[in-house]
This record gives structure tokens, C-alpha cells and sequence, in this order.
């Protein structure tokens, strides 16, 4: 989380082209946004006293974010079979993704 959250921020340009144009505003605040939100959950995670707050915030954050994967996936349909796989790869990803920020929140003391 830390390591995308950052990526985020510093390299927003491939990250603005995965925001779908429904959502309201200019896509680098989404990524920006996106960005900051993923820095925070990975802080809370870290830290024992907000880690059940941050993992559960992290579980809804990859929900959220699953649409931008679906337009990946579906923009880069016709490029190279290795960057459609890492594009289709990812979607089946955020379910244990998901699943495990709900572990760490369950076994968070």
C-alpha cells in the first residue's frame, strides 16, 4: 500500500488514465486522492493501536479502486498478451487483497 500510495504521487500520469471518466473532476485530484488515501491506510496498518481501523480501511479502499482495475482491463484488451495479463491479473487479485486487510482486522488487538 505504501509503495502504490507513493507511486501515486510522484509518477500520477499512468495512474490518471485508469480513472473512469464517470467520477467528477479532473482525474489527477483522483489519483492524487487515491494516492494520499493508500499512504494513510498502510500508516494505520502499521501502527498496533489503528491497525483494525486501517486494515478495514484498506479493505473498502480496494473495493473501491476495483473499478478503475476493470477500466484497465478493459482499455488494455487489445495490447500485448503480457500487459493484458497483468491487466486482467489484477482483477481477480483484490479478492484476497480484500480478504486479507478483513484478516488483519480481525486479528488486530
Amino acid at each position: 500500500m505504501a509503495w502504490m500510495g507513493a507511486a501515486h504521487l510522484l509518477m500520477p500520469r499512468p495512474f490518471d488514465t485508469l480513472v473512469p471518466e464517470r467520477l467528477p473532476g479532473r482525474a489527477r485530484w483522483w489519483t492524487y486522492a487515491s494516492g494520499v488515501a493508500e499512504l494513510a491506510c498502510a500508516a494505520a496498518v502499521a501502527h498496533p493501536r489503528t491497525r483494525r481501523a486501517g486494515a478495514l480501511a484498506t479493505a473498502g479502499l480496494m473495493a473501491a479502486v476495483f473499478p478503475a482495475n476493470i477500466k484497465m482491463a478493459r482499455d488494455w484488451r487489445h495490447r500485448s498478451l503480457p500487459l493484458r495479463a497483468v491487466a486482467y491479473g489484477r482483477l481477480p487479485l483484490q479478492v484476497p487483497l480484500i480478504g486479507w486487510a478483513l484478516y488483519v482486522a480481525r486479528e488486530a488487538d
